[in-house]
């Protein structure tokens, strides 16, 4: 598949004034995660400027079925266009088929569809960042701040198996720990789910194995702050470099404290306002490029504060 440069515009002219009284029906995986928290206000957000736009937004609570079911829903009430935060990459067919077969414009964001892979119907698109460089990115960190150290041990945490990014993640860290330029033995990797909670359970249970490692790399920023807190509970940080993705404001805030060393700004907020743009511009007629792609960027103590709002 044609990957293309973030600047790479998506077939739509951004400042076309909404249709009158558009309505966008928005399917969000979850309402707990404050990731997509953010991804959310950037959406309402962008509506609220746009003048005639109105939302219809659902929370799937991580249910496949329910994420269906609310797509369905809103073809029934006959809204103008379609926005899903998608619960599962890899269950989008019903989805699509749902919204396309209606004729209703449907923009994914975030979690990207499997159709993004086979190709993209027409009147579909997705909104997000490339989780290839997500995961490169932090692995460089990681890989520059054990610059020194011998032998080094790095354990990772997990999002769930069936979603891409925590896959893909993954699998950047993997292939970057493996290289001559930055050996780093993986001693232990497990699910934590996103969550901080569950993140905090795990580590602490690693440390009172008595697991021995240099590096926390985290799929997400909630889970590196679950495992900075299961240090602070046991041994104390000390010299371990722990490592997440998001740039969350939680996530900064625990860098200002010394609890994390590395993360990935993904914009949020600039998915959730494209995908509102590009919804609003199927609405009224204009043609929608499959793939609009907004970059990752690396964050250090040393830059934080540019990325502090």
């Amino acid at each position: 598949m044609t990957r293309l440069i973030a600047t790479t515009a998506l077939c739509l002219s951004l400042a076309a004034p909404a249709m009158a009284d558009t309505q966008i029906g928005v399917s969000m995986t979850s309402f707990d995660n404050p990731f997509l928290t953010i991804l959310l206000n950037g959406i309402r957000a962008e509506a609220e400027k746009t003048p005639g736009v109105t939302l219809l937004v659902e929370d799937a609570q991580l249910d496949v079925a329910k994420q269906l079911n609310q797509v369905q829903n809103f073809v029934a009430n006959g809204v103008d266009a379609i926005i899903v935060n998608a619960v599962d990459g890899d269950s989008t067919a019903a989805i699509t088929a749902a919204a396309t077969g209606a004729g209703i414009p449907l923009i994914y964001v975030n979690h990207p569809p499997a159709e993004l892979e086979t190709g993209m119907p027409a009147g579909t698109g997705y909104v997000g960042s490339q989780e290839t460089d997500a995961g490169r990115l932090e692995a460089a960190a990681v890989c520059e701040a054990l610059k020194g150290r011998e032998d080094a041990k790095a354990v990772i945490l997990m999002g769930p198996l069936e979603n891409h990014a925590a896959h893909v993640r993954t699998q950047m860290v993997e292939e970057a720990f493996a290289t001559p330029e930055c050996p780093v033995e993986i001693v232990e990797k497990q699910v934590a789910n996103w969550n901080r909670v569950q993140a905090q359970d795990l580590v602490t249970s690693w440390m009172t194995a008595g697991l021995d490692f240099d590096a926390i790399v985290a799929n997400n920023d909630e889970m590196a702050i679950g495992a900075a807190q299961a240090l602070a509970a046991t041994t104390g940080k000390g010299d371990i470099v722990i490592a997440g993705i998001d740039a969350t404001a939680d996530g900064l805030a625990a860098m200002e404290a010394g609890q994390m060393d590395v993360t990935v700004y993904q914009n949020a907020t600039g998915q959730g306002e494209q995908a509102v743009r590009a919804a609003v511009a199927a609405a009224a007629g204009e043609t929608v490029e499959a793939e609009h792609w907004i970059p990752f960027e690396p964050v250090t103590p040393a830059n934080m504060a540019g990325y502090r709002k």
